[in-house]
Protein backbone atom coordinates (compact mmCIF):
# COMPACT_ATOMS: atom_id res chain seq x y z
CA UNK A 1 0.00 0.00 0.00
CA UNK A 2 1.33 3.61 -1.06
CA UNK A 3 1.86 5.75 1.53
CA UNK A 4 -1.15 7.68 0.66
CA UNK A 5 -3.22 4.82 0.68
CA UNK A 6 -2.03 4.28 4.09
CA UNK A 7 -2.52 7.74 5.21
CA UNK A 8 -6.06 7.28 4.14
CA UNK A 9 -6.47 3.94 5.58
CA UNK A 10 -5.86 5.22 8.80
CA UNK A 11 -8.13 8.08 8.56
CA UNK A 12 -11.06 5.86 8.01
CA UNK A 13 -10.01 3.71 10.78
CA UNK A 14 -10.06 7.19 13.04
CA UNK A 15 -13.06 8.51 11.32
CA UNK A 16 -14.47 5.18 12.50
CA UNK A 17 -13.53 5.36 16.16
CA UNK A 18 -14.71 8.83 16.21
CA UNK A 19 -18.02 7.62 14.51
CA UNK A 20 -18.56 4.30 16.96
CA UNK A 21 -17.59 7.58 20.02
CA UNK A 22 -20.10 9.72 18.81
CA UNK A 23 -23.48 6.77 18.48
CA UNK A 24 -22.23 5.57 21.91
CA UNK A 25 -22.06 8.78 23.67
CA UNK A 26 -25.24 10.70 22.10
CA UNK A 27 -27.04 7.02 22.71
CA UNK A 28 -26.91 4.93 25.38
CA UNK A 29 -24.70 7.12 27.36
CA UNK A 30 -26.76 9.82 27.71
CA UNK A 31 -29.64 7.58 28.16
CA UNK A 32 -27.75 5.59 30.97
CA UNK A 33 -27.69 9.26 32.62
CA UNK A 34 -31.28 9.77 31.93
CA UNK A 35 -31.87 6.77 33.96
CA UNK A 36 -30.02 6.86 36.61
CA UNK A 37 -31.73 10.31 37.26
CA UNK A 38 -34.45 9.16 36.79
CA UNK A 39 -33.90 5.91 39.62
CA UNK A 40 -33.18 8.79 41.85
CA UNK A 41 -36.37 10.99 41.29
CA UNK A 42 -38.46 7.57 42.01
CA UNK A 43 -36.33 7.20 44.76
CA UNK A 44 -37.27 10.43 46.22
CA UNK A 45 -41.02 9.89 45.66
CA UNK A 46 -41.16 6.85 47.36
CA UNK A 47 -39.21 8.21 50.22
CA UNK A 48 -41.91 11.13 50.36
CA UNK A 49 -45.06 8.98 50.14
CA UNK A 50 -45.87 9.24 46.15
CA UNK A 51 -45.80 6.21 45.02
CA UNK A 52 -47.82 6.90 41.92
CA UNK A 53 -45.35 9.48 40.97
CA UNK A 54 -42.70 6.91 41.70
CA UNK A 55 -44.62 4.34 39.75
CA UNK A 56 -44.41 6.62 36.78
CA UNK A 57 -40.73 7.35 36.90
CA UNK A 58 -40.01 4.06 37.24
CA UNK A 59 -42.32 3.08 34.09
CA UNK A 60 -40.48 5.54 31.92
CA UNK A 61 -36.83 4.54 33.18
CA UNK A 62 -37.71 1.06 32.15
CA UNK A 63 -38.66 2.20 28.55
CA UNK A 64 -35.45 4.25 28.23
CA UNK A 65 -33.04 1.20 29.18
CA UNK A 66 -34.93 -1.20 26.60
CA UNK A 67 -34.29 1.75 24.29
CA UNK A 68 -30.63 1.85 25.22
CA UNK A 69 -30.59 -1.91 24.94
CA UNK A 70 -31.85 -1.91 21.34
CA UNK A 71 -29.54 0.95 20.58
CA UNK A 72 -26.53 -0.89 22.02
CA UNK A 73 -27.48 -3.90 20.07
CA UNK A 74 -27.12 -1.65 16.89
CA UNK A 75 -24.02 -0.24 17.59
CA UNK A 76 -22.64 -3.50 17.89
CA UNK A 77 -24.13 -4.62 15.17
CA UNK A 78 -22.95 -2.16 12.88
CA UNK A 79 -19.54 -3.20 13.35
CA UNK A 80 -19.68 -6.87 12.41
CA UNK A 81 -23.43 -7.80 11.92
CA UNK A 82 -24.45 -11.51 12.93
CA UNK A 83 -26.56 -11.08 9.83
CA UNK A 84 -23.20 -10.96 7.37
CA UNK A 85 -21.78 -14.32 8.68
CA UNK A 86 -25.14 -16.42 9.40
CA UNK A 87 -27.32 -15.19 6.43
CA UNK A 88 -25.20 -13.60 4.03
CA UNK A 89 -24.62 -10.10 2.35
CA UNK A 90 -28.49 -9.17 1.10
CA UNK A 91 -29.96 -9.96 4.32
CA UNK A 92 -27.48 -7.75 6.25
CA UNK A 93 -27.66 -5.00 3.92
CA UNK A 94 -31.69 -5.66 3.99
CA UNK A 95 -31.35 -5.51 8.00
CA UNK A 96 -29.49 -2.51 7.73
CA UNK A 97 -31.86 -0.61 5.38
CA UNK A 98 -34.87 -2.07 6.87
CA UNK A 99 -33.85 -0.36 10.66
CA UNK A 100 -33.57 3.68 8.41
CA UNK A 101 -36.87 2.74 6.68
CA UNK A 102 -38.33 1.90 10.11
CA UNK A 103 -36.91 4.76 12.25
CA UNK A 104 -36.15 7.06 9.70
CA UNK A 105 -39.26 6.96 7.55
CA UNK A 106 -36.96 6.62 3.84
CA UNK A 107 -38.07 4.67 1.07
CA UNK A 108 -35.58 2.03 0.03
CA UNK A 109 -34.30 0.05 -3.11
CA UNK A 110 -32.61 -2.58 -2.73
CA UNK A 111 -30.74 -5.37 -5.94
CA UNK A 112 -27.91 -6.75 -3.77
CA UNK A 113 -28.38 -10.85 -4.17
CA UNK A 114 -25.04 -10.90 -5.93
CA UNK A 115 -23.76 -10.00 -2.62
CA UNK A 116 -23.97 -13.29 -1.68
CA UNK A 117 -22.14 -14.62 -4.40
CA UNK A 118 -19.12 -12.73 -2.95
CA UNK A 119 -15.82 -14.07 -0.86
CA UNK A 120 -16.02 -13.39 2.87
CA UNK A 121 -13.51 -10.54 3.10
CA UNK A 122 -15.10 -8.79 0.38
CA UNK A 123 -18.90 -9.38 1.59
CA UNK A 124 -17.74 -7.69 4.98
CA UNK A 125 -16.01 -4.48 3.61
CA UNK A 126 -18.50 -3.89 1.23
CA UNK A 127 -21.33 -3.88 3.86
CA UNK A 128 -19.02 -1.49 5.77
CA UNK A 129 -19.01 0.65 2.79
CA UNK A 130 -22.69 0.37 2.49
CA UNK A 131 -23.16 1.15 5.92
CA UNK A 132 -20.60 4.13 6.02
CA UNK A 133 -22.07 5.53 3.08
CA UNK A 134 -25.49 5.12 4.12
CA UNK A 135 -24.38 6.65 7.72
CA UNK A 136 -23.14 9.77 6.37
CA UNK A 137 -25.89 10.38 4.12
CA UNK A 138 -27.92 10.92 7.20
CA UNK A 139 -25.50 13.46 8.90
CA UNK A 140 -25.15 15.79 6.06
CA UNK A 141 -29.22 15.58 5.51
CA UNK A 142 -31.73 12.81 5.85
CA UNK A 143 -32.64 11.36 2.26
CA UNK A 144 -35.95 10.33 1.55
CA UNK A 145 -35.02 7.59 -0.81
CA UNK A 146 -32.32 5.43 -0.97
CA UNK A 147 -30.68 2.86 -3.33
CA UNK A 148 -28.14 0.09 -3.22
CA UNK A 149 -27.31 -2.54 -5.83
CA UNK A 150 -24.91 -4.88 -6.36
CA UNK A 151 -24.15 -6.20 -10.32
CA UNK A 152 -22.22 -8.76 -11.36
CA UNK A 153 -20.18 -7.63 -14.70
CA UNK A 154 -17.48 -9.06 -16.95
CA UNK A 155 -14.96 -6.63 -15.59
CA UNK A 156 -16.09 -8.11 -11.90
CA UNK A 157 -18.62 -7.03 -9.54
CA UNK A 158 -20.18 -3.38 -8.75
CA UNK A 159 -21.76 -2.05 -5.87
CA UNK A 160 -23.61 1.44 -6.20
CA UNK A 161 -24.88 3.22 -3.54
CA UNK A 162 -27.23 6.08 -3.52
CA UNK A 163 -29.49 8.69 -1.81
CA UNK A 164 -31.27 11.59 -2.59
CA UNK A 165 -30.65 14.30 0.27
CA UNK A 166 -27.88 17.20 0.22
CA UNK A 167 -24.88 16.47 -2.03
CA UNK A 168 -22.21 15.34 -0.56
CA UNK A 169 -19.33 17.75 -0.21
CA UNK A 170 -16.82 16.34 2.48
CA UNK A 171 -13.50 15.38 0.81
CA UNK A 172 -12.71 13.53 3.68
CA UNK A 173 -15.87 11.32 3.83
CA UNK A 174 -15.34 10.06 -0.11
CA UNK A 175 -11.76 9.53 0.50
CA UNK A 176 -12.17 6.82 3.77
CA UNK A 177 -14.60 5.20 1.16
CA UNK A 178 -12.06 5.31 -1.36
CA UNK A 179 -9.82 3.93 1.22
CA UNK A 180 -11.86 0.98 2.30
CA UNK A 181 -12.44 0.48 -1.70
CA UNK A 182 -8.37 0.42 -2.39
CA UNK A 183 -7.94 -2.33 0.43
CA UNK A 184 -9.58 -4.69 -2.28
CA UNK A 185 -8.07 -3.49 -5.49
CA UNK A 186 -11.14 -1.50 -5.66
CA UNK A 187 -11.84 1.47 -8.16
CA UNK A 188 -14.01 3.98 -6.37
CA UNK A 189 -15.91 7.32 -8.13
CA UNK A 190 -18.82 9.48 -7.04
CA UNK A 191 -20.97 11.59 -8.41
CA UNK A 192 -22.94 15.07 -6.89
CA UNK A 193 -25.84 16.46 -8.35
CA UNK A 194 -28.89 18.45 -7.29
CA UNK A 195 -30.64 15.17 -6.97
CA UNK A 196 -28.25 13.22 -4.55
CA UNK A 197 -25.02 11.78 -4.44
CA UNK A 198 -23.91 8.35 -6.19
CA UNK A 199 -20.86 6.35 -5.04
CA UNK A 200 -19.29 3.26 -6.50
CA UNK A 201 -17.23 0.47 -6.17
CA UNK A 202 -15.90 -1.72 -9.04
CA UNK A 203 -13.91 -4.71 -7.90
CA UNK A 204 -12.05 -7.39 -10.59
CA UNK A 205 -13.25 -11.06 -10.02
CA UNK A 206 -9.58 -11.56 -7.83
CA UNK A 207 -10.96 -9.24 -5.09
CA UNK A 208 -14.85 -10.36 -5.26
CA UNK A 209 -13.50 -14.02 -4.65
CA UNK A 210 -11.47 -13.00 -1.40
Amino acid sequence: MSDDGAAERLRAERDERRRLGELIHDGPVQQLAALAQMLDAARQALAAGDGEAADRIAARALEVSREASVDLREIVSSIEPEALRREGFAAAVGELTARLAARRGIAIELDVQAGDRLGEGARSALYQIVREALDQALRRGPPTRVSVSVTETPAGVELRVGDDGAQERRQAVLDGLAARAAELNGAFSSSTTETGTWIAVRLPPTAARR
